[in-house]
């Protein structure tokens, strides 16, 4: 993917879009094929694709010390090695430098960034699935929060258009609380997987079932981009797929957005605030500061679109203060910044499978099991110790015998053993819904400021009583799920290292959509209440968050609201 021009000239655009990942690809390629001149800004460095993925094709010996992280990137990324999974060489290059990028918390919270072109589309773990009416009517049915402004049918279209331009792989279920998609062939489950598939359909009577996981992975033909074809089965994904194999939006979206002609990117650009005319009562620009030299530019467009993610979204608005919005533009209702979501796991069940020792993996699956809700979903499903519900995912691995026993490691006994299969091993991971709480919330702190000047972001917030409640659930289900299947030394877990909020790198809900101004910041369509043309279309605008993983919802919601965008335009210019 080139670059139009890396130094744009301050004039007027018809749109801008803040951001250049899940969502502000999107929102790229739709604006650029409606006919809008688009200026696309990132915080970030440029990444091009296949160009710019340095570890691909690295095997473990190919990195110093097998490519677990260094002191030096330890000292740099606290905060992101924490997490556990984000500072092995392979990847670490696509995860922001906590020194350079300081946050602070009142209570944990595990806030994992990528700031290059392509943000963590590159790094995502591509499971998508849709939200149903049971999400969206939920907050309503309980009187929890505020009413979703929008339901399944609103959505479903652009969930259509999404799915089948990205390419998603997966099964059909006909479930109410999981809809169907278009879906390419699923992935297949190997031999322990499809045992404990047929022991939950034989065990259990509240419709729960196990399938294989509904990933953004083409497994049959190919997709618009640069030259995105099956994928390799490698599991190298997020060091940047050179296949294209997986969605992100530098091998789909923004070189589709590229081709139209209408798209001017610009790397390196720290949008910090989003200029309002109190005359027009509209947005006119943004201001951005240069993230290498530091200078200051003013970028004009007639529609501005909020991509950078749910707390940068929420602290770009909370910086963009007038004379009308003193607490942040679009802050009428005092909700901007509150109700953050995330999903609780790292609680569930592991264990060993016997009468398999026959039977070996070929190939890395990119891609685990599913299981979907089948809590509080009607009949024989409602619970009284809790709202909402939660899923599994996971899988059943073959390890290496040596890796098993550690006697095994060294000596004369490691050429014959690294030969010879391990156990074969089982682990079910639940993914619990987030109620919404206006007490959860990120502020800005203009006593720590970074380094170009700029308020940091503080954290406060943390699940509540329903999650735990759940998480026990989500617990002893597991095992019992495991135990009926008869496998063996089953053990559930609930990790207590692993309740921070921002561990499920699904941050949502800090300017959410709802049908009254004075309770929400953006309307159905995404437009902040009070300022029209301005649209938030990243994970900021949850009203709820379901127990699904949302990217899917982010797109679909992108697409809506920048085709709305486009059509408002050209009634005006009309």
């Amino acid at each position: 993917m080139n670059i139009n021009n890396l130094n744009p000239i301050e004039g007027e655009y018809d749109a801008i879009v803040v951001g250049t990942g899940i969502s502000g690809g999107w929102a790229a390629k739709e604006l650029c094929e409606n006919g809008l001149k688009t200026l696309v800004l990132e915080r970030g460095r440029m990444v091009k694709h296949v160009e710019d993925y340095p570890t691909a094709n690295l095997d473990p010996w190919d990195m110093p010390n097998g490519g677990v992280p260094t002191r030096e990137i330890i000292e740099r990324k606290p905060k992101q090695h924490r997490t556990g999974y984000v500072t092995n060489q392979d990847t670490e290059h696509f995860f922001v430098d906590d020194v350079k990028h300081p946050y602070n918390e009142d209570r944990r919270f595990d806030w994992i960034r990528g700031y290059h072109v392509g943000g963590r589309s590159i790094m995502w773990g591509r499971q998508s699935y849709r939200l149903s009416d049971i999400d969206f009517e939920a907050n309503k049915k309980e009187g929890i929060a505020v009413d979703w402004p929008v339901r399944y049918k609103d959505i479903a279209p652009w969930y259509d258009k999404v799915e089948e331009f990205i390419g998603v792989s997966g099964e059909n279920l006909g479930l109410k609380q999981l809809p169907d998609q278009k879906l390419l062939k699923p992935m297949n489950l190997n031999c322990v997987e499809e045992e404990l598939k047929s022991k939950i359909a034989e065990n259990f009577d509240d419709g729960r079932l196990l399938t294989i996981g509904r990933a953004a992975h083409i497994t049959e033909g190919s997709k618009p981009g640069l030259g995105r074809s099956t994928c390799q089965y490698r599991n190298r994904c997020a060091r940047g797929c050179p296949f294209g194999a997986y969605f992100s939006s530098v091998s789909s979206t923004l070189p589709t957005a590229e081709a139209t002609g209408n798209m001017t990117l610009r790397p390196n650009s720290i949008v910090h605030e989003v200029i309002y005319d109190d005359t027009t009562k509209q947005a006119t620009g943004v201001k951005v500061i240069d993230a290498e030299t530091k200078e200051t530019h003013v970028f004009k467009a007639k529609v501005i679109f909020l991509c950078a993610s749910a707390i940068a979204s929420a602290s770009i608005l909370l910086q963009s203060k007038s004379d009308r919005f003193p607490n942040g533009l679009g802050n009428d209702s005092g909700e901007l910044g509150h109700n953050i979501m995330d999903h609780h796991f790292h609680v569930g069940a592991m264990g060993k499978a016997v009468g398999f020792d026959d039977k070996i993996n070929k190939g890395r699956r990119a891609n685990g099991l599913y299981i979907p809700r089948f809590r509080n979903v009607g009949g024989n499903t409602e619970m009284k110790d809790f709202k909402r519900g939660y899923g599994y995912q996971g899988g059943a691995t073959r390890s290496n015998m040596s890796e098993t026993v550690a006697e095994l490691k060294y000596g004369p006994k490691l050429k014959e053993a690294i030969l010879k299969p391990g156990e074969w091993n089982i682990n079910l991971l639940g993914f619990g819904e987030t109620l919404p709480d206006h007490s959860n919330r990120m502020y800005l702190n203009y006593d720590k400021l970074d380094e170009w000047g700029l308020p940091t972001v503080t954290f406060d917030a943390d699940f509540g009583e329903n999650e735990l409640a759940m998480r026990k659930d989500m617990k002893e289900q597991a095992v019992k799920m495991l135990e009926s299947a008869g496998f063996k030394d089953v053990v559930g877990y609930d990790n207590a290292g692993g309740r921070a909020m921002g561990l499920g790198i699904h941050e949502m809900g800090t300017a959410r959509m709802g049908r009254d101004p004075k309770t929400s910041v953006l309307n159905e369509y995404n437009q902040i209440h009070a300022c029209k043309n301005v649209y938030v279309t990243d994970g900021s605008f949850m009203t709820s968050a379901g127990c699904q993983n949302p990217s899917l919802t982010y797109m679909a919601f992108t697409a809506r609201a920048a085709n709305h965008a486009a059509e408002q335009l050209k009634k005006n210019n009309a």
